[in-house]
């Protein structure tokens, strides 16, 4: 096999995966909301998609081959994409991730073949230390918060089918937390890119301590509560000069509580889901009836088990 070709077992994830984008209405009188079900991708949520493409462009330029390690560093859902994706393409994965880390993550990473080494610290601790092993090993770093593939991944593949699964092809805005930066800067330039005349909207969590250590809630305004986002450690969300861009602050049990409304509708999502789509709410209000918003439900909730989400289901 020679530098360039890609593994040829569990080559689907590009070619195949389409998730469903839905219009969700959660009560009488409340608008639609167009909604991207990123939490049926293979690994449970939306980082599948820039697994995959970060290491796939990697192997064709010759920076991977079968039987080579991937590091990355990340509190739960990009390592446990990382995780599956090296699974089927024949790699090595290690997973740097913080003490607070929940244990259902840490199972799923191993289950999938992946190593897990707990950092003491934050996310900045814990990228420092998944950076110097990778430069002393040899080894391939993710880079999930710099890494351009990032963001090409969404503008690509997630905008590109949003495009052709909403009425009309067109999309008027878009709303997503922001931990990476990649969902929201490569969709709204998918849809910018189309002539949408598309508004981007970051979604972001207020009074994060209710989300507790467990959390990997995304914001712009970052807290030591919420692992896996610090402020200014995305590069590809600092270096973005969108216009376009505007800030929605959710209450933390308001996101609770629209996560709990999602699952009582049939929506096995993590409490991510319940912020993008409470600040999704306030966005179609201010545009109007007939606005298109588009939002992501990013991650499935069995990664929240121990999560206060689940507290008045415990006995």
């Amino acid at each position: 096999m020679n530098a360039t070709s890609l593994p040829e077992r569990n080559r689907y994830l590009h070619q195949t995966v389409r998730t469903p984008l839905l219009p969700v209405c959660i009560e009488e009188g409340s608008p639609a909301i167009w909604c991207k079900l990123e939490f049926l991708n293979p690994s449970g949520s939306t980082k599948d998609r820039i697994a995959r493409h970060i290491l796939e462009k990697a192997w064709r330029r010759g920076e991977l081959s079968k039987g080579g390690t991937v590091v990355e560093a990340s509190s739960g859902s990009t390592s446990i994409a990382f995780a599956l994706a090296c699974s089927q393409m024949g790699l090595k994965f290690v997973a740097f991730i913080p003490e607070s880390a929940t244990s259902e993550r840490e199972l799923m990473i191993k289950a999938y073949g992946g190593e897990v080494r707990r950092i003491a610290g934050g996310m900045l601790e814990v990228l420092r230390e998944a950076r110097d092993v990778s430069a002393a090993e040899g080894w391939f770093f993710g880079r999930q918060f710099a890494n351009r593939d990032n963001t090409e991944a969404h503008r690509l593949f997630t905008g590109s089918e949003i495009l052709g699964q909403i009425p009309g092809g067109c999309v008027d805005a878009v709303v997503s937390g922001v931990g990476t930066g990649g969902t929201i800067r490569g969709l709204y330039e998918a849809f910018d890119e189309a002539g949408c005349g598309v508004s981007a909207h970051a979604a972001i969590p207020r009074n994060s301590e209710l989300f507790n250590s467990n959390a990997e809630c995304c914001s712009l305004r970052f807290s030591s509560d919420v692992p896996g986002v610090v402020e200014g450690i995305s590069e590809i969300f600092s270096d973005w000069k969108c216009a376009k861009l505007t800030e929605w602050e959710v209450g933390d049990g308001e996101c609770l509580e629209l996560t709990r409304q999602l699952w009582s509708m049939g929506f096995p999502v993590g409490p991510s889901s319940g912020l993008n789509f409470a600040a999704s709410l306030r966005v179609a209000k201010k545009l109007g009836p007939n606005a298109q918003v588009v939002t992501v439900f990013p991650d499935r909730m069995e990664r929240y088990f121990s999560h206060k989400v689940f507290d008045e289901f415990r006995a």
